[in-house]
């Protein structure tokens, strides 16, 4: 920002250089490619991978289906997890020897995942399946959607922020080498003996 001012401050000064008015130009191109790219840019990608989330939603809607399953017994705990969170999940569910009906008509039956805290014989419990009853998982629902889409959208748009910034201080840093090369050419012209010139040394 102080770029932005020095625009306005070196207008007419004598002793504004070139690059002075190149970087306080390339700041206020910044801060404009911010302020409008970067909200463009997150809802661009927020709405587009939306609308890829909530198609994905319909097909799964089409291919899983809910169905009832009934317990057979339950099955002993697998061997403790190390990731807390994948446990934690766990511990709201029981591992059961079940059946159920898939939604073509045939009876299947395996170890699955029931949300049942103490499953008894012959309780009964949603699951989701393919068309074939293979076990799948609940299909995405749209609030999950929504959120993964806007997730996208902010990271979209921190990044083309932080690749607007890199551009601006890239150029920056290059200006200031330009800098760096004029004032050794200036040293150079002046010579090694600059404060002697005259005294006959």
């Amino acid at each position: 920002m102080r770029a932005l001012v020095g625009l306005w401050r070196w207008r007419h000064n004598p002793l504004r250089r070139k690059t002075d008015l190149v970087e306080a130009w390339v700041a206020l191109v910044a801060v404009l490619l911010i302020a409008v790219a970067v909200p463009l840019a997150g809802f661009a990608v927020g709405g587009l991978t939306r609308g890829a989330l909530l198609q994905s939603v319909r097909e799964q809607r089409e291919v899983r289906h809910e169905v009832a399953g009934t317990v057979i017994k339950k099955v002993s705990r697998p061997p403790v997890d190390p990731d807390p969170e994948t446990s934690s999940a766990r511990d709201r569910h029981s591992r059961v020897l079940a059946e159920w009906t898939a939604p073509d008509g045939t009876t299947h039956s395996g170890t699955v995942l029931a949300a049942l805290v103490s499953p008894d014989p012959g309780d009964r419990f949603r699951l989701w399946t393919d068309e074939h009853g293979q076990v799948v998982g609940r299909p995405l629902d749209d609030a999950t959607a929504s959120t993964h889409a806007a997730l996208a959208g902010i990271g979209a748009a921190v990044a083309v922020a932080g690749l607007v910034e890199g551009a601006r201080r890239l150029v920056v840093w290059r200006i200031v080498l330009q800098r760096y090369d004029r004032w050794d050419q200036a040293w150079e012209k002046a010579g090694p003996d600059w404060g002697r010139t005259g005294t006959g040394l």
